[in-house]
């Protein structure tokens, strides 16, 4: 390995990293349940809910925390979140079911995404919240209300292509949401169908991480309720969407020393850093660079709860400057908000054992196969890099450490079945038998892409907590909230 390692570390806060040093545990686990393992952590989801909650508290303003169920699968994590006081935004007819079975109560419930008839009538016969997307949307729900005598639908409007006074503030495209430039025929069919649905609120969905964008959606969100209250509706609720992040590695220095030399690999000023030369969206043409960098972020300082609270500070230009959070308030409307990945972040991690160390005649990188697939460990799917933490086999491994550059591949037959693109330095060897942790992988990297490719099955899922001290655990569908007061493994 020429030169310094370039290392990705993890972020972790005190319950993944108590986990982490607990490998003894870890290995029997994937000895007695196999290998991918994904380990979810209940307790955290009701920390980050208290976090989000708390800049609520801080701006003075009331509304929902609705958990985009789409990041994670696991009913351990939505069951703790039903003890809460946040909710959950689904996305489909399955999801509705899932959270109506973990406990939720409809008044806590948003449908989102796209729908069919099945979704929406569930959704109006339990009186859930619906976000529709279109005007189409909203006539067939208005329809299925009437036909099946349904109770009158609560549903919000979600809305995109915003626009901004003074300075233009570009908006990647969404497929999602009605523009907001149709918003008279929108509101003409909300009218239209007054007996079927009631207009409670309008929000907006972003496939963005830029605060300038959010905060030009939002305030737009608030000049449409001006619009509907002009017109004699009483719609009183901004969902502000999705979108808060996650910072994943811990070292803001290593985050940019690494995407500096990513850049000189692919102008080819220094060694490859991928396998087969890959640039993540970058390109070298005669020495000059091209593309964009398609990587997540992954040390963002402001994410999260701390995300929100920095949006709600930022001024309305076409409201006089004043801030989005004191707008809200002045109004008595309620904030809504659908993290995702920001809910779940520490909220797991995905355990691999390495099966083979090979070690090329030609030196350089060692090839490291893993009891995985990539869409288990969807972390690159996403634009994420991070380093996994090794957990030796033997713990009483003897011998100097020194750092290796290695390729992660997974076990399918398939060229393209790489855990990760590039080369990932560790501080050192991995041997068959060791663990590898991906921490931090609740968050639309455990199951969200996951396949049975060659018939292999998906990782399983635990839920794990901390109870005097020890960890404690048990299947992740076997969790309820009562569970970690007592009982379980």
């Amino acid at each position: 390995m020429g030169g310094q390692p370039l290392y990705l570390e993890p972020r972790l806060e005190p319950r993944l990293r108590s986990l982490l040093e607990a490998p003894g545990l870890l290995h029997t686990l994937t000895d007695a349940l196999g290998s991918p393992l994904h380990v979810v952590v209940p307790d955290q989801i009701a920390e980050n809910v208290r976090r989000f909650r708390s800049v609520y508290r801080d701006h003075h303003l009331s509304g929902q925390i609705f958990f985009a169920h789409k990041a994670n699968r696991s009913s351990a994590l939505l069951r703790r979140l039903a003890a809460t006081d946040a909710g959950v935004d689904v996305a489909s007819l399955e999801e509705l079911q899932h959270a109506l079975g973990a406990g939720f109560t409809p008044d806590r419930i948003t449908a989102t995404g796209p729908k069919n008839r099945e979704f929406l009538w569930l959704a109006a016969r339990t009186s859930v919240a619906v976000s529709t997307d279109s005007r189409d949307e909203l006539e067939q729900l208005a329809t299925l209300v009437r036909r099946h005598a349904l109770p009158r639908c609560r549903v919000l409007l979600r809305l995109s292509g915003f626009e901004t006074a003074g300075v233009r503030v570009l908006s990647r495209r969404s497929r999602f949401g009605s523009p907001v430039r149709e918003l008279d025929p929108l509101l003409e069919a909300v009218e239209r169908h007054h007996d079927a649905v009631d207009l409670t609120g309008v929000a907006c969905h972003l496939d963005t991480i830029s605060l300038d964008e959010k905060a030009a959606a939002l305030e737009g969100c608030l000049r449409v309720l001006e619009e509907c209250r002009s017109r004699g509706l009483r719609p009183s609720a901004v969902d502000a969407g999705g979108g808060f992040g996650v910072g994943y590695v811990a070292e803001r220095e290593q985050w940019e020393r690494y995407t500096t030399e990513l850049t000189a690999a692919v102008l080819g000023t220094r060694p490859p850093l991928t396998w087969g030369g890959y640039g993540y969206g970058l390109r070298g043409e005669a020495g000059t660079l091209r593309g964009t960098l398609g990587l997540y972020p992954a040390h963002r300082p402001v994410a999260a709860a701390r995300y929100l609270d920095e949006l709600l500070a930022r001024p309305a230009t076409s409201f006089d400057g004043r801030p989005l959070a004191a707008l809200l308030l002045d109004h008595l409307y309620d904030l809504h908000t659908e993290p995702g990945r920001a809910l779940v972040d520490q909220c797991g991690l995905t355990l691999a054992t390495v099966l083979e160390v090979r070690t090329q005649r030609s030196g350089g990188e060692l090839l490291v196969r893993l009891e995985a697939k990539a869409d288990d460990i969807a972390l690159e799917e996403h634009g994420v890099l991070v380093d996994p933490v090794v957990l030796p086999r033997d713990a009483a491994r003897t011998g100097p450490a020194h750092p290796v550059a290695v390729h992660l591949f997974g076990s399918l037959c398939l060229e393209t079945d790489l855990i990760t693109r590039r080369t990932v330095f560790l501080p050192r060897r991995p041997e068959p038998g060791d663990l590898m942790a991906f921490a931090n992988t609740a968050g639309y990297c455990m199951d969200f892409h996951a396949t049975r490719a060659q018939r292999r099955p998906v990782g399983r899922k635990i839920a794990a907590w901390q109870d005097d001290g020890s960890w404690r655990w048990c299947l992740d569908d076997q969790y309820w909230p009562t569970t970690s007061v007592g009982g379980a493994q």
